[in-house]
């Protein structure tokens, strides 16, 4: 079926179906330019959402990018910005394959659109034209016609009228003879022009119209069949960037899935730690011990004494203590301003830094004496004297490097022997025992501690000058030991202690003892070994458990 034998007569209503279909086609590329200007507006937004997310810093100068979250977090972010890449092919696809390319198809249509319409008119016209000379030739006919019959009515009367002239009559005669001519004449010309005339129509309407309607059917056919390629388009731009997106989103999925919170906690664990010891214990300052001090002990209570204490007092203030509020410091080109851990690990950076640096400049020398050799032999290739600024300039460079490599290797086996240094405090700190207490331990009675007296005894007559030996605290004791009828609880010694005192109990390390007198504030607790003996040791070389 085709336009031209089914709508032969329908001329206007394909003249506006026409229209109707360029207006659709249209309107779709009006539409795809505005779906493409939306996908580009949202590829900026999430542009300027990761502009606005990622890193300011530098990633080598960016500590927080050792952190798996964080990493993961910029692999997010990078993913996002990739898929704000395929929205912008999206947008540029939709630009051009189908907005331009659909637009100046459209312009095509109409172009053609118009000829056929003009052809289809100027045929109208041709038809209307000549209907128009058939319709004047046949009433220049009829008009003959009338007057010829007029003529002959006209010369039939004068004959038969007997006061006409004969000259009257003959002329009567003539002119009906004259109009009758004329009439035969309008007659011939009618009858031509009426088979003109209908020959042009069976043209127009069997062979002109039907070839400009089938001309017009083919071409809106094809442009309906580009507008259903063109509403393909719009999918395919979006499937050409499915594989693309689905690789964004997998790289989000494993973003997600690379965040390792043990991982993170060790980063922490490498970028803050400062590799100094944890503080000892602060020694008990006792500035009641010049007033009970005796004037024969010249030892304690000389005014050097408290000289002395003042000393300690200051010597403990001045420890390093870790809570209290850090001072603006200094940054210094060995990094000494840093904790011992953490200037080791940035002398470790420079180092190789400048070595990296270093092998550059020497493979840097290295090519250029080649190339200088190479000038020598073949003179044509260049001159060899040009090479001696930057051949200079490199040996500079390389001596410097050098330089400062060594001044790195000697700040770093500083470094490292302050690391050392700080582990050994560490380590000493858990097996050297704190200064027992400057007080003499409470007063004890002999009978309830024979054997510990005993043991006393042997400890106070060996040398004095042997390490690790306490010299005694007190000497005098006014009362005895009280001892409780059970012990109150048990203990475990946590360093060695040699009851070098009156009054005192020697033990060794990880020895199990009763517990027989809590502490009273002074510094001492009454224990009671297995093997027997009984006195005071220092209470923080005990670890106590009540009953």
């Amino acid at each position: 079926m085709d336009w031209g034998t089914e709508l032969w007569d329908q001329f206007e209503v394909l003249e506006r179906h026409t229209q109707w279909g360029l207006d659709l086609l249209d309107k779709y590329v009006k539409f795809v330019k505005e779906r493409a200007e939306v996908e580009q507006a949202y590829a900026k937004q999430l542009r300027s959402l990761v502009k606005k997310y990622l890193p300011k810093r530098a990633a080598k100068d960016d500590p927080e990018v050792k952190f798996s979250q964080q990493q993961s977090f910029v692999q997010l972010l990078q993913e996002v910005n990739d898929f704000a890449g395929q929205r912008e092919l999206v947008a540029e696809s939709l630009g051009i394959r189908v907005c331009l390319e659909l637009a100046k198809y459209s312009q095509e249509m109409k172009q053609e659109r118009k000829m056929h319409f003009q052809e289809g008119r100027r045929a109208q016209q041709q038809l209307e034209n000549g209907f128009k000379q058939l319709e004047n030739s046949k009433r220049k006919f009829e008009r003959d016609c009338r007057e010829a019959e007029k003529a002959a009515h006209t010369a039939e009367r004068l004959d038969q009228d007997i006061n006409a002239t004969k000259a009257d009559v003959e002329k009567a005669k003539q002119q009906a003879h004259l109009r009758n001519h004329m009439a035969e004449e309008s007659k011939n010309e009618y009858a031509a022009q009426l088979q003109r005339f209908n020959r042009d129509q069976a043209h127009f309407y069997f062979s002109q119209m039907p070839q400009i309607f089938d001309k017009l059917q083919d071409m809106d056919e094809r442009r309906v069949t580009r507008l259903g390629a063109g509403f393909g388009l719009l999918s395919e731009a979006e499937l050409q960037v499915v594989p693309i997106i689905g690789k964004c989103l997998e790289g989000m999925k494993v973003a997600a899935e690379s965040v390792d919170a043990k991982n993170d906690s060790q980063v922490l664990i490498e970028l803050h730690k400062s590799g100094f010891a944890r503080p000892g214990d602060l020694e008990f300052e006792d500035f009641s011990q010049v007033i009970n001090r005796v004037p024969s002990d010249s030892s304690l209570g000389t005014p050097d004494g408290r000289s002395e204490l003042r000393a300690a007092s200051s010597r403990s203030r001045a420890k390093r203590w870790p809570f209290g509020k850090k001072n603006k410091t200094v940054v210094t080109e060995d990094f000494s301003h840093l904790p011992p851990e953490q200037q080791r690990k940035r002398l470790q950076q420079q180092l190789e830094e400048r070595n990296r640096e270093l092998q550059k400049e020497e493979d840097q020398r290295e090519a250029l004496k080649k190339m200088k050799d190479v000038y020598e032999k073949t003179p044509q290739m260049g001159d060899p004297a040009s090479l001696e600024p930057r051949i200079a300039e490199t040996l500079g460079n390389i001596e410097r490097l050098k330089l400062e490599v060594q001044k790195y290797e000697a700040w770093l086996v500083e470094a490292e022997n302050r690391v050392l240094s700080n582990r050994g405090d560490s380590l000493g700190h858990h097996t050297r025992p704190p200064d027992p207490p400057t007080t003499a331990p409470p007063d004890s009675s002999s009978s309830s501690n024979n054997s510990g007296s005993q043991d006393n005894k042997e400890s106070s007559e060996e040398p004095s000058s042997g390490e690790g030996q306490d010299p005694p605290i007190y000497t005098e004791f006014d009362e005895d030991f009280e001892e409780p009828a059970s012990p109150i609880g048990h203990c475990v010694a946590i360093y060695h202690f040699e009851g070098s005192s009156e009054g005192t109990v020697s033990m060794s390390e990880g020895e199990d003892l009763s517990l027989m007198e809590e502490d009273k504030g002074d510094g001492w607790t009454r224990v009671r070994r297995k093997q027997g003996g009984e006195g005071y040791v220092p209470t923080s070389y005990l670890r106590v458990t009540l009953n």
